[in-house]
């Protein structure tokens, strides 16, 4: 039986800290599948295009070192939902420090209350981006400042375009 975990997020853009927990994923499961969130109350700087187009990208090098099947789908409704939709039986969350831990462990909880077939796995963030969140490094490109420390140049190319519109 193959293993399918499901790594949902908004991506908006996607973060060196983003393309550590995937290639770390890779490493647990036969495929994963990033499920690009498409909620109405959030304002994303990227469309869900873009924001697609940014994953695929990315993550290519990342199944080609691995061997692992990565997919990318967008989800409008749960998390929980689009995974069991996905056939995962896992659900993949990065942790950069307590604070995410409090949050997950409350979502892992409900989720698993709704679908206890599919467990989630958390992956505490690699020391060195650990400090990376996705909405500073949209600020900081808004801002006009460097973003190379936080994404790759491709995404820092595309942030630094974005932001001047």
């Amino acid at each position: 039986m193959k293993r399918i975990g499901f790594y949902p997020g908004s991506f908006d853009p996607v973060t060196l800290g983003h393309t550590d927990v995937i290639a770390r994923a890779c490493r647990l499961v036969d495929r994963l599948v990033i499920g690009v969130g498409t909620h109405d109350a959030k304002q994303p700087m990227f469309t869900v295009a873009e924001r697609v187009a940014m994953l695929e990208s990315e993550t290519a090098p990342i199944a080609k070192k691995t061997g692992t099947a990565i997919d990318i789908v967008t989800f409008g409704g749960l998390a929980v939902d689009a995974a069991r939709e996905t056939g995962a039986s896992v659900i993949v969350r990065g942790l950069r420090d307590a604070t995410d831990f409090d949050y997950e462990v409350g979502m892992a909880g409900m989720n698993g209350a709704m679908a206890p077939g599919i467990e989630t796995v958390f992956l505490a963030a690699t020391p060195s981006v650990a400090h990376i969140a996705a909405n500073l490094v949209r600020q900081i490109a808004q801002m006009g400042g460097d973003v190379s420390p936080f994404v790759s140049p491709a995404i820092a190319a595309r942030l630094k375009t974005k932001a001047r519109n």
